[in-house]
């Protein structure tokens, strides 16, 4: 992940977003919803990917906002 981006991931039975580059999660969540919506948030702010993983540390989904900046935009 490029310096900035937010990765939503799943980890001591919390949800938690993390700003890459930093040390510790810049909040936690009780559900993946929750995360995730606040993850998108951030990215959006920052202009950068954000990278939502499934509980087991697979990536299950990457937005990049704003989307002019998606070298690969999904088609149709």
């Amino acid at each position: 992940m490029p310096k900035g981006d937010v990765e939503t991931y799943h980890e001591d039975g919390q949800w938690k977003n993390k700003v890459e580059g930093n040390e510790r999660a810049s909040n936690t969540a009780a559900t993946k919803a929750d995360a995730v919506s606040v993850g998108r948030d951030m990215a959006r702010e920052r202009e950068v990917e954000h990278v939502i993983k499934n509980e087991d540390g697979t990536i299950s989904e990457k937005h990049t906002y704003p989307r002019s900046r998606d070298h690969n935009p999904p088609a149709g």
